[in-house]
């Protein structure tokens, strides 16, 4: 194990805890299974399907992060990473295996960190859609509360422009 990069990894999120051994070892294999750099800029894509302690780890292995645009959040819940790599397209997913219910919390870190990543998660190739890169948009003032958020989150309502935490869905209490 690369025992200085688990010390940055445990330095940026705060605490050695096993939902970060689950990111650094998932962004390990991926940086193995792509054969990948630290991302510069938007070279390689995260798609995470949670928002855990591991993607901290996936952020300073990777160099993916919300900021660039080259990490998406994929609300699932699973602990699961896809990585892509723009310039060979190629990409994998790195689901986490069940643990053995019997191990502490101790125990299950010690263990993520000693094992191989084909150990912890299935790993599949799946073929995905290039990524659209980060984009710019215009800030829009809403037209109620006065602050700036980009076009492509404003909502019209009665030909007033809202940002979304002004906007009332319209739902009739079926949704």
């Amino acid at each position: 194990m690369n025992q200085e990069l688990w010390e940055k990894c445990v330095a940026f999120h705060g605490h050695e805890c096993p939902g970060l051994a689950i990111g650094f070892k998932a962004a390990l294999g991926a940086m193995e299974e792509l054969k990948l750099t630290f991302s510069q800029d938007e070279e390689v894509v995260c798609i995470t399907e949670n928002d855990a302690c591991g993607v901290d780890a996936v952020q300073v292995i990777t160099g993916c992060t919300m900021g660039k645009g080259n990490l998406l959040y994929k609300g699932t819940g699973k602990m699961a990473f896809t990585f892509y790599e723009r310039k060979g397209k190629k990409s994998v997913r790195l689901m986490l295996n069940q643990f053995h219910k019997d191990m502490d919390r101790d125990q299950r870190q010690k263990s993520l960190l000693e094992s191989n990543y084909q150990d912890i998660f299935k790993v599949t190739y799946p073929l995905i859609d290039d990524p659209q890169e980060a984009r710019i948009f215009q800030t829009i003032i809403c037209e109620k509360c006065q602050e700036g958020a980009p076009e492509h989150k404003i909502r019209l309502t009665d030909g007033q422009k809202l940002c979304l935490n002004c906007y009332e869905s319209y739902t009739r209490g079926w949704e």
